[in-house]
Protein backbone atom coordinates (compact mmCIF):
# COMPACT_ATOMS: atom_id res chain seq x y z
CA UNK A 1 0.00 0.00 0.00
CA UNK A 2 2.70 2.24 0.99
CA UNK A 3 5.19 3.44 -2.47
CA UNK A 4 8.32 2.26 -1.66
CA UNK A 5 11.10 4.22 -3.36
CA UNK A 6 14.74 4.84 -3.58
CA UNK A 7 16.43 7.25 -2.14
CA UNK A 8 16.51 9.77 -5.19
CA UNK A 9 13.18 8.90 -5.73
CA UNK A 10 12.28 10.52 -2.47
CA UNK A 11 14.64 13.63 -2.62
CA UNK A 12 13.05 14.28 -6.18
CA UNK A 13 9.44 13.82 -4.31
CA UNK A 14 9.35 14.61 -0.80
CA UNK A 15 12.57 16.98 -0.44
CA UNK A 16 13.76 18.97 -3.41
CA UNK A 17 10.42 20.61 -4.72
CA UNK A 18 8.12 23.24 -2.72
CA UNK A 19 7.59 22.21 0.57
CA UNK A 20 5.95 25.96 1.45
CA UNK A 21 2.46 25.63 2.79
CA UNK A 22 0.58 26.88 0.00
CA UNK A 23 -2.90 28.71 0.08
CA UNK A 24 -5.83 28.68 -2.37
CA UNK A 25 -6.65 32.06 -3.30
CA UNK A 26 -10.11 31.66 -3.30
CA UNK A 27 -9.57 30.56 0.28
CA UNK A 28 -7.87 33.81 0.83
CA UNK A 29 -10.37 36.41 -1.03
CA UNK A 30 -13.42 34.43 1.00
CA UNK A 31 -11.03 34.97 3.98
CA UNK A 32 -10.10 39.36 3.35
CA UNK A 33 -13.75 39.48 2.65
CA UNK A 34 -15.05 38.43 6.08
CA UNK A 35 -12.35 39.84 7.93
CA UNK A 36 -13.33 42.90 6.13
CA UNK A 37 -17.03 42.52 7.39
CA UNK A 38 -16.13 41.51 10.58
CA UNK A 39 -14.32 44.91 11.21
CA UNK A 40 -16.56 47.07 9.97
CA UNK A 41 -19.93 44.61 11.42
CA UNK A 42 -19.26 43.39 14.20
CA UNK A 43 -21.69 41.11 16.00
CA UNK A 44 -24.18 41.35 12.58
CA UNK A 45 -21.03 40.18 10.59
CA UNK A 46 -21.03 36.86 13.15
CA UNK A 47 -24.25 36.54 13.06
CA UNK A 48 -25.10 36.39 8.93
CA UNK A 49 -21.13 34.00 8.82
CA UNK A 50 -22.86 31.74 11.35
CA UNK A 51 -26.16 31.26 9.55
CA UNK A 52 -24.22 30.68 6.19
CA UNK A 53 -21.19 28.80 6.85
CA UNK A 54 -22.28 26.69 10.49
CA UNK A 55 -26.65 26.99 9.62
CA UNK A 56 -26.92 28.07 13.23
CA UNK A 57 -26.66 31.25 15.18
CA UNK A 58 -26.60 31.10 19.37
CA UNK A 59 -28.96 32.67 21.14
CA UNK A 60 -25.81 33.48 22.99
CA UNK A 61 -22.30 33.87 22.10
CA UNK A 62 -20.47 33.01 25.34
CA UNK A 63 -21.25 29.25 27.04
CA UNK A 64 -22.95 30.21 30.69
CA UNK A 65 -21.23 29.25 33.53
CA UNK A 66 -24.31 27.45 34.39
CA UNK A 67 -23.80 25.59 31.17
CA UNK A 68 -20.24 24.86 31.52
CA UNK A 69 -21.07 23.33 35.27
CA UNK A 70 -23.51 20.80 33.64
CA UNK A 71 -21.15 19.60 31.06
CA UNK A 72 -19.53 17.79 34.29
CA UNK A 73 -22.65 15.88 34.40
CA UNK A 74 -22.96 14.54 31.18
CA UNK A 75 -19.86 12.92 30.18
CA UNK A 76 -18.52 10.10 31.49
CA UNK A 77 -16.44 9.63 34.96
CA UNK A 78 -13.73 8.08 33.15
CA UNK A 79 -13.18 10.18 30.32
CA UNK A 80 -12.96 13.51 33.19
CA UNK A 81 -10.37 10.95 35.29
CA UNK A 82 -8.41 10.33 31.76
CA UNK A 83 -8.18 14.24 30.66
CA UNK A 84 -7.18 15.14 34.57
CA UNK A 85 -4.46 12.83 34.45
CA UNK A 86 -3.20 13.97 31.13
CA UNK A 87 -3.60 18.03 32.02
CA UNK A 88 -1.79 16.74 34.76
CA UNK A 89 1.04 15.52 32.63
CA UNK A 90 0.83 18.24 30.72
CA UNK A 91 1.41 20.65 33.69
CA UNK A 92 4.44 19.11 34.69
CA UNK A 93 6.63 18.99 31.87
CA UNK A 94 5.41 22.89 30.85
CA UNK A 95 6.17 24.33 34.04
CA UNK A 96 9.62 23.07 33.95
CA UNK A 97 9.78 25.35 30.81
CA UNK A 98 9.51 28.55 32.97
CA UNK A 99 12.10 31.11 32.68
CA UNK A 100 12.20 34.16 35.43
CA UNK A 101 13.79 37.70 34.70
CA UNK A 102 17.06 37.94 34.77
CA UNK A 103 19.65 40.41 35.21
CA UNK A 104 22.57 39.98 33.14
CA UNK A 105 25.26 42.31 34.12
CA UNK A 106 25.06 44.37 37.08
CA UNK A 107 27.69 46.38 38.12
CA UNK A 108 28.30 50.74 39.86
CA UNK A 109 27.71 52.07 36.90
CA UNK A 110 26.04 49.38 34.57
CA UNK A 111 23.14 47.46 34.73
CA UNK A 112 20.75 45.29 31.96
CA UNK A 113 18.57 42.15 31.85
CA UNK A 114 15.68 41.13 30.54
CA UNK A 115 12.03 41.25 32.06
CA UNK A 116 9.92 38.03 31.23
CA UNK A 117 5.93 39.05 31.43
CA UNK A 118 3.10 36.88 30.40
CA UNK A 119 0.85 38.08 27.01
CA UNK A 120 -2.55 39.47 28.81
CA UNK A 121 -5.37 38.05 26.40
CA UNK A 122 -4.83 35.01 24.19
CA UNK A 123 -7.47 33.18 21.72
CA UNK A 124 -7.40 29.68 21.77
CA UNK A 125 -9.06 28.48 18.13
CA UNK A 126 -10.78 24.64 18.69
CA UNK A 127 -12.12 22.95 15.84
CA UNK A 128 -15.65 21.47 16.11
CA UNK A 129 -18.52 20.73 14.02
CA UNK A 130 -18.52 16.63 13.08
CA UNK A 131 -16.13 16.07 15.84
CA UNK A 132 -14.29 17.15 19.39
CA UNK A 133 -10.81 17.49 20.27
CA UNK A 134 -10.30 17.80 23.92
CA UNK A 135 -6.32 17.11 23.60
CA UNK A 136 -6.65 20.19 21.16
CA UNK A 137 -8.21 22.48 24.55
CA UNK A 138 -5.59 21.08 26.63
CA UNK A 139 -1.98 21.58 24.58
CA UNK A 140 -3.04 25.02 23.74
CA UNK A 141 -4.29 26.75 27.33
CA UNK A 142 -2.39 24.59 29.50
CA UNK A 143 1.00 26.16 28.20
CA UNK A 144 -0.51 29.89 28.16
CA UNK A 145 -1.93 29.47 32.18
CA UNK A 146 0.94 28.38 33.17
CA UNK A 147 2.99 31.46 31.53
CA UNK A 148 0.37 33.49 33.56
CA UNK A 149 -1.85 34.85 31.18
CA UNK A 150 -4.83 37.27 32.43
CA UNK A 151 -7.75 35.60 30.03
CA UNK A 152 -7.32 32.66 27.81
CA UNK A 153 -10.67 32.85 25.67
CA UNK A 154 -11.36 29.95 23.52
CA UNK A 155 -13.38 29.67 20.45
CA UNK A 156 -15.10 26.95 18.95
CA UNK A 157 -17.87 26.51 16.18
CA UNK A 158 -21.89 24.84 17.04
CA UNK A 159 -24.04 23.75 14.16
CA UNK A 160 -27.12 23.06 16.30
CA UNK A 161 -29.29 24.22 19.40
CA UNK A 162 -27.01 21.31 21.62
CA UNK A 163 -24.35 23.39 21.36
CA UNK A 164 -20.63 23.02 22.27
CA UNK A 165 -19.98 19.01 22.85
CA UNK A 166 -19.64 18.67 26.68
CA UNK A 167 -16.23 17.18 26.87
CA UNK A 168 -14.60 20.20 25.40
CA UNK A 169 -16.12 22.21 28.26
CA UNK A 170 -14.81 20.10 30.42
CA UNK A 171 -11.58 20.17 29.57
CA UNK A 172 -11.68 23.81 29.02
CA UNK A 173 -12.39 24.29 32.79
CA UNK A 174 -9.34 21.59 33.64
CA UNK A 175 -7.15 23.40 31.11
CA UNK A 176 -7.87 27.01 32.69
CA UNK A 177 -9.58 28.49 30.26
CA UNK A 178 -11.86 31.90 31.29
CA UNK A 179 -14.53 32.50 28.85
CA UNK A 180 -15.74 30.30 25.81
CA UNK A 181 -17.68 32.09 22.74
CA UNK A 182 -20.05 29.31 20.34
CA UNK A 183 -18.20 30.54 17.07
CA UNK A 184 -15.47 29.53 14.38
CA UNK A 185 -14.37 29.53 10.98
CA UNK A 186 -12.91 32.81 9.78
CA UNK A 187 -15.23 35.00 11.22
CA UNK A 188 -14.11 33.81 14.79
CA UNK A 189 -10.61 34.57 13.88
CA UNK A 190 -11.52 37.85 12.56
CA UNK A 191 -13.21 38.70 16.17
CA UNK A 192 -10.16 37.43 18.07
CA UNK A 193 -8.27 39.21 16.50
CA UNK A 194 -10.12 43.05 16.08
CA UNK A 195 -12.68 42.79 18.41
CA UNK A 196 -16.52 42.83 18.64
CA UNK A 197 -19.20 44.23 21.07
CA UNK A 198 -19.21 40.43 22.37
CA UNK A 199 -16.15 39.31 21.85
CA UNK A 200 -12.99 40.94 22.76
CA UNK A 201 -10.13 41.89 20.95
CA UNK A 202 -6.70 39.37 21.90
CA UNK A 203 -3.16 39.89 21.48
CA UNK A 204 -2.45 36.14 20.29
CA UNK A 205 -4.26 33.43 18.45
CA UNK A 206 -3.19 29.74 18.74
CA UNK A 207 -5.42 26.29 17.75
CA UNK A 208 -5.39 24.12 14.12
CA UNK A 209 -8.35 25.18 11.78
CA UNK A 210 -8.71 24.07 8.47
CA UNK A 211 -7.91 25.95 5.07
CA UNK A 212 -10.14 28.89 5.83
CA UNK A 213 -9.07 29.48 9.12
CA UNK A 214 -5.34 28.95 8.39
CA UNK A 215 -5.70 31.80 5.59
CA UNK A 216 -7.33 33.96 8.25
CA UNK A 217 -4.43 33.47 10.84
CA UNK A 218 -2.11 34.37 8.25
CA UNK A 219 -3.79 37.75 7.34
CA UNK A 220 -4.51 38.58 10.77
CA UNK A 221 -0.88 38.25 11.59
CA UNK A 222 0.92 41.17 12.51
CA UNK A 223 -2.20 43.18 14.05
CA UNK A 224 -2.33 39.84 16.37
CA UNK A 225 0.40 37.52 17.08
CA UNK A 226 -0.39 33.70 16.20
CA UNK A 227 1.54 30.43 16.86
CA UNK A 228 2.25 28.72 13.10
CA UNK A 229 0.72 27.87 9.96
CA UNK A 230 0.14 24.39 9.93
CA UNK A 231 0.44 22.31 6.56
CA UNK A 232 -0.90 18.79 6.62
CA UNK A 233 0.26 16.42 9.47
CA UNK A 234 3.07 13.97 8.99
CA UNK A 235 4.95 11.28 10.94
CA UNK A 236 8.34 9.59 10.15
CA UNK A 237 9.51 6.20 11.55
CA UNK A 238 13.14 4.79 11.61
CA UNK A 239 13.35 1.21 12.46
CA UNK A 240 15.31 -1.94 11.97
CA UNK A 241 14.66 -5.42 11.13
CA UNK A 242 13.99 -6.08 14.85
CA UNK A 243 10.80 -3.82 14.34
CA UNK A 244 7.88 -5.37 14.91
CA UNK A 245 5.63 -4.33 11.63
CA UNK A 246 2.41 -4.44 12.72
CA UNK A 247 3.12 -1.61 15.37
CA UNK A 248 4.70 0.29 12.25
CA UNK A 249 1.74 -0.22 10.28
CA UNK A 250 -0.81 1.06 13.14
CA UNK A 251 1.64 4.11 13.49
CA UNK A 252 1.20 4.63 9.94
CA UNK A 253 -2.33 4.63 9.73
CA UNK A 254 -2.90 6.53 12.86
CA UNK A 255 -1.12 9.24 11.19
CA UNK A 256 -3.01 8.99 7.27
CA UNK A 257 -6.27 8.69 9.16
CA UNK A 258 -5.87 12.30 9.89
CA UNK A 259 -6.90 13.78 6.26
CA UNK A 260 -5.97 13.06 2.80
CA UNK A 261 -3.47 14.78 2.55
CA UNK A 262 -1.21 13.54 5.18
CA UNK A 263 2.47 11.85 5.09
CA UNK A 264 3.64 9.08 6.16
CA UNK A 265 7.17 7.83 5.90
CA UNK A 266 9.59 4.46 6.58
CA UNK A 267 12.86 4.71 6.69
CA UNK A 268 14.57 0.91 7.32
CA UNK A 269 17.78 -1.12 7.00
CA UNK A 270 15.52 -3.76 5.95
CA UNK A 271 13.81 -4.66 2.72
CA UNK A 272 11.43 -7.47 4.46
CA UNK A 273 10.74 -5.29 7.28
CA UNK A 274 9.16 -2.48 4.69
CA UNK A 275 7.36 -5.33 2.58
CA UNK A 276 6.16 -6.79 6.12
CA UNK A 277 5.15 -3.12 6.80
CA UNK A 278 2.87 -3.07 3.65
CA UNK A 279 1.40 -6.56 4.07
CA UNK A 280 0.29 -5.48 7.96
CA UNK A 281 -1.19 -1.65 6.28
CA UNK A 282 -3.29 -3.29 4.14
CA UNK A 283 -5.00 -5.77 6.87
CA UNK A 284 -5.34 -3.33 9.29
CA UNK A 285 -6.50 -0.97 7.13
CA UNK A 286 -9.34 -3.05 6.03
CA UNK A 287 -10.47 -2.21 9.64
CA UNK A 288 -9.83 0.94 10.16
CA UNK A 289 -13.28 3.56 9.95
CA UNK A 290 -11.64 5.79 8.24
CA UNK A 291 -9.87 4.07 5.92
CA UNK A 292 -11.52 6.16 3.03
CA UNK A 293 -9.56 9.00 4.40
CA UNK A 294 -6.17 6.99 5.05
CA UNK A 295 -6.14 5.10 1.75
CA UNK A 296 -5.45 8.04 -0.62
CA UNK A 297 -3.19 9.60 2.01
CA UNK A 298 -0.61 6.37 1.75
CA UNK A 299 -0.83 5.73 -2.02
CA UNK A 300 -0.45 9.57 -2.69
CA UNK A 301 1.83 11.51 0.31
CA UNK A 302 3.93 8.87 1.66
CA UNK A 303 6.70 6.31 1.31
CA UNK A 304 8.82 3.52 2.45
CA UNK A 305 12.68 4.25 1.87
CA UNK A 306 15.18 1.48 2.09
CA UNK A 307 18.48 2.44 3.40
CA UNK A 308 22.20 1.08 3.31
CA UNK A 309 22.67 2.16 7.15
CA UNK A 310 20.76 4.20 10.21
CA UNK A 311 23.02 7.04 9.20
CA UNK A 312 21.60 7.27 5.89
CA UNK A 313 18.17 6.90 7.49
CA UNK A 314 19.13 9.82 9.67
CA UNK A 315 20.30 11.84 7.28
CA UNK A 316 17.30 11.47 4.83
CA UNK A 317 15.10 12.39 7.91
CA UNK A 318 17.00 15.73 8.54
CA UNK A 319 16.06 16.80 5.65
CA UNK A 320 12.60 16.18 5.74
CA UNK A 321 12.16 17.46 9.39
CA UNK A 322 8.80 15.72 9.74
CA UNK A 323 6.17 16.83 13.22
CA UNK A 324 6.61 13.72 14.30
CA UNK A 325 10.05 11.40 14.72
CA UNK A 326 9.62 7.82 15.71
CA UNK A 327 13.14 5.53 16.11
CA UNK A 328 11.93 2.11 16.63
CA UNK A 329 15.46 0.94 17.03
CA UNK A 330 17.01 -1.06 20.05
CA UNK A 331 18.43 1.37 22.65
CA UNK A 332 17.02 4.34 20.81
CA UNK A 333 17.73 6.86 22.91
CA UNK A 334 21.64 6.49 22.06
CA UNK A 335 20.47 7.87 18.44
CA UNK A 336 18.66 10.82 19.66
CA UNK A 337 21.91 12.63 19.24
CA UNK A 338 21.75 12.23 15.44
CA UNK A 339 17.93 14.31 15.11
CA UNK A 340 18.65 17.67 13.98
CA UNK A 341 15.44 18.50 12.72
CA UNK A 342 12.01 17.36 14.23
CA UNK A 343 8.74 18.46 15.80
CA UNK A 344 9.01 15.80 18.31
CA UNK A 345 10.46 12.65 18.79
CA UNK A 346 8.92 9.34 20.52
CA UNK A 347 11.47 6.63 21.43
CA UNK A 348 11.01 3.11 21.38
CA UNK A 349 8.39 0.18 20.00
CA UNK A 350 6.17 0.96 23.09
CA UNK A 351 5.93 5.03 22.43
CA UNK A 352 4.11 5.53 19.64
CA UNK A 353 2.71 9.25 18.39
CA UNK A 354 -0.25 8.67 20.38
CA UNK A 355 0.81 8.72 23.72
CA UNK A 356 2.36 12.13 22.58
CA UNK A 357 -0.70 13.82 21.10
CA UNK A 358 -2.82 13.09 24.05
CA UNK A 359 -1.30 12.35 27.47
CA UNK A 360 2.65 11.71 27.69
CA UNK A 361 3.25 16.12 28.54
CA UNK A 362 5.42 17.39 25.39
CA UNK A 363 2.90 19.69 23.56
CA UNK A 364 1.24 18.14 20.15
CA UNK A 365 1.16 21.88 18.56
CA UNK A 366 4.11 21.18 15.83
CA UNK A 367 5.95 22.62 13.13
CA UNK A 368 4.88 20.75 10.04
CA UNK A 369 6.03 21.05 6.26
CA UNK A 370 9.58 21.01 6.98
CA UNK A 371 9.32 24.10 9.38
CA UNK A 372 11.04 22.20 12.00
CA UNK A 373 14.65 23.02 10.37
CA UNK A 374 13.98 26.71 11.92
CA UNK A 375 10.70 26.53 14.60
CA UNK A 376 9.54 24.66 17.53
CA UNK A 377 6.75 23.48 18.63
CA UNK A 378 4.11 25.06 20.88
CA UNK A 379 5.17 26.26 24.53
CA UNK A 380 5.13 28.45 27.41
CA UNK A 381 7.63 30.69 25.94
CA UNK A 382 5.36 31.42 23.23
CA UNK A 383 2.92 33.61 25.95
CA UNK A 384 5.64 35.01 27.27
CA UNK A 385 7.59 38.55 25.99
CA UNK A 386 10.70 39.38 26.67
CA UNK A 387 11.92 42.47 27.21
CA UNK A 388 15.14 43.97 27.47
CA UNK A 389 16.59 46.90 30.04
CA UNK A 390 19.29 48.83 30.31
CA UNK A 391 21.01 51.32 33.01
CA UNK A 392 24.15 53.79 32.18
CA UNK A 393 25.90 56.12 34.40
CA UNK A 394 27.27 59.00 33.63
CA UNK A 395 30.97 57.20 33.99
CA UNK A 396 30.11 54.24 31.98
CA UNK A 397 28.57 56.95 29.12
CA UNK A 398 31.40 58.74 29.12
CA UNK A 399 33.59 55.35 28.88
CA UNK A 400 31.63 54.31 25.67
CA UNK A 401 30.45 57.82 24.33
CA UNK A 402 33.48 58.30 21.12
CA UNK A 403 32.74 54.41 20.27
CA UNK A 404 29.08 55.19 19.65
CA UNK A 405 29.06 58.31 18.31
CA UNK A 406 31.51 56.65 15.89
CA UNK A 407 29.29 53.90 14.94
CA UNK A 408 27.00 56.46 14.36
CA UNK A 409 28.58 59.26 11.81
CA UNK A 410 29.50 56.53 10.25
CA UNK A 411 25.60 55.28 9.33
CA UNK A 412 25.34 58.65 9.06
CA UNK A 413 23.33 58.89 12.15
CA UNK A 414 24.66 62.05 13.03
CA UNK A 415 21.25 62.78 15.56
CA UNK A 416 22.14 59.55 17.86
CA UNK A 417 25.61 60.89 17.75
CA UNK A 418 24.65 64.19 19.16
CA UNK A 419 22.29 62.40 21.76
CA UNK A 420 25.55 61.00 23.73
CA UNK A 421 27.61 64.03 22.29
CA UNK A 422 25.49 66.53 24.48
CA UNK A 423 25.56 64.78 27.99
CA UNK A 424 28.95 64.65 27.38
CA UNK A 425 29.30 68.49 26.45
CA UNK A 426 32.51 67.72 23.68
Amino acid sequence: MIPKLSNDEYMKRFINGNRKISMNTEIIETALNVIKDVRLNGDKALEKYAEKFDGFIPEDWEVSEEERKQAWNNISPNVIDSLQKAAANIRSFHRKQLTQSRIMEMTDDIISGQLFRPIERVGVYVPGGTASYPSTVLMNAIPAAIAGVDEIIMVTPVRSEHGISPVLLVAADIAGVNKIYQIGGIQAIAALAYGTSTIPKVDKIVGPGNAYVAAAKSIVYGDVGIDMIAGPSEVAIIADKNANPAYIAADLLAQAEHDQDARTFLFSTSSTLVDEVSIEINKQLAELPRKEIATPSLLNNSAAVVVDNLYTAFRLVNQLAPEHLEIVLENPLSWLGLVKNAGSVFLGENTPEAVGDYFGGPNHVLPTSGNARFSSGLSVDDFIKKTTYLYYSEKALGNAAEHIMTIANEEKLTGHARAVQIRMQI
